[in-house]
């Protein structure tokens, strides 16, 4: 179920807000390292697709090593009034799951208001890859994640088992254990996704 109109726009403020401070952070950088580019993953990527969840942390990795403030948060307020922190986690990284080795590359664009995009680029997995970055784990918030995505109609089963395969060959561990996971994840987009009429 989607949020109210109200309650996701304050949320991307929020959003917003907080890459406004991490793009003023990088201006400081030399001219030839920007704009760095931000590949945003998790619950914040998400909600920017699909409105199902609001994460309170912003999981991203960058096209450079960047040293950035430990102290990003924004404070904004949820559909209920109630006071919440959106803050920049930055212990995430995305090595230790699987993802297809052009993720990063083949990342949407994320445009929002008051990000300077000379310093800062924001993008989004994009809806496959991100569906796929929900395999190593697959908790139930994931396979949650994976129908969201499904329902809004941005995965279709047979894209998303080739790019899943595909992330397999650059996935160390289990692999039979996650080629059963694709397996089980295809059936949850076939499940879900808009019927077409």
């Amino acid at each position: 179920m989607r949020p109210s109109e109200k309650a996701q726009a304050a949320y991307l403020e929020a959003l917003a807000a907080l890459l406004a401070r991490i793009g003023a952070a990088i201006g400081e950088l030399p001219k030839e390292l920007r704009p760095v580019r931000m590949f945003i993953a998790g619950g914040a990527a998400m909600h920017c697709y699909t409105g199902a969840r609001v994460s309170l942390d912003v999981d991203a990795v960058y096209s450079h090593r960047i040293s950035l403030p430990q102290d990003l948060a924004v404070a904004w307020r949820d559909a209920d009034g109630k006071a919440r922190y959106l803050y920049l986690d930055t212990q995430y990284n995305d090595t230790l799951g699987p993802l297809h080795e052009d993720a990063h590359a083949d990342a949407v664009r994320l445009k929002l208001p008051g990000v300077v995009t000379r310093n800062l680029e924001p993008r989004l997995l994009a809806p496959n890859d991100l569906a796929i970055s929900k395999l190593g784990r697959f908790s139930p918030v994931d396979r949650s994640d994976i129908e969201a995505l499904a329902r809004e109609g941005l995965l279709k089963v047979r894209v998303f088992r080739v790019r899943a395969q595909s992330a397999l060959g650059g996935f160390v561990g289990n692999t039979e254990r996650l080629a059963g996971t694709i397996d089980i994840a295809c059936r949850l987009i076939e499940a879900c996704q808009p019927r077409e009429t």
